[in-house]
């Protein structure tokens, strides 16, 4: 009797992580390392939906750079996501980034092979070390940012990405200018981006900005 095989890409920067996540899967007769490389510009890309399954090992205070991975990663495969998650971006973030699962990098090696079938094979898995804080973030208070944005910071966020100017934004907000250059400092650190067309991808992919962007002209 044939069995299906599902191909796995392999994203992780650190070699011997990489290594042992190749052997795991190699171990799994019906999954396949069809490319193992340390950056996503390194892998192959072949098409939409070119690999079954794409496994990313987030790197260390990825920020706003590790969400940025995962949407691309989206469009060549479904991301099943390892990372701490100690630091951003949340659970929230990443499922909202494109990720078809997520996982620790503490995660049994049986679990992560049910993992990567059940992704591959289109569905969702979320590691069982990984329920009570996703619990904990969807209970959270509306005004409270996953990304770790207080909600001054996410106003500004969001006025920002509309195309407005720290000015414009301070009187809008009743703020100095001052203030409001603070919440960007703090914003863009937060978020890891550097400049106002991060920003804007950033609000997008967060949810804090959607198409009717022109609700709000910033002349």
């Amino acid at each position: 009797m044939e069995v299906d095989v599902f191909s796995v890409a392999i994203v992780d920067e650190q070699p011997v992580s990489r290594a042992g996540m190749e052997k795991l899967v190699s171990d799994d007769p019906a999954l396949e390392v069809v490319a193992s490389v340390g950056a996503i510009d390194d892998l192959p890309h072949t098409g939409r939906d070119a690999y079954c399954v794409v496994i990313v090992d987030l790197p260390a205070h990825g920020g706003g750079r590790a969400l940025e991975i995962i949407s691309r990663v989206a469009g060549i495969g479904r991301p099943l996501v390892c990372a701490s998650w100690e630091q951003p971006p949340t659970l929230l973030a990443t499922i909202r980034a494109g990720a078809r699962g997520c996982i620790t990098r503490h995660t049994e090696q049986t679990a992560v092979r049910d993992a990567l079938r059940i992704v591959a094979k289109g569905g969702f898995y979320l590691c069982p070390r990984l329920v009570g804080r996703f619990q904990t973030e969807l209970t959270r208070q509306a005004d409270d940012d996953p990304s770790g944005l207080a909600p001054r910071e996410v106003e500004t966020l969001r006025w920002i990405a509309l195309g407005f100017t720290h000015a414009q934004v301070a009187t809008r907000m009743g703020l100095s200018q001052a203030t409001v250059n603070t919440y960007a400092k703090r914003i863009r650190a937060k978020l890891n981006v550097s400049n106002k067309a991060e920003l804007t991808r950033m609000a997008i992919e967060l949810g804090h900005l959607t198409e009717s962007r022109q609700t709000y002209p910033a002349a």
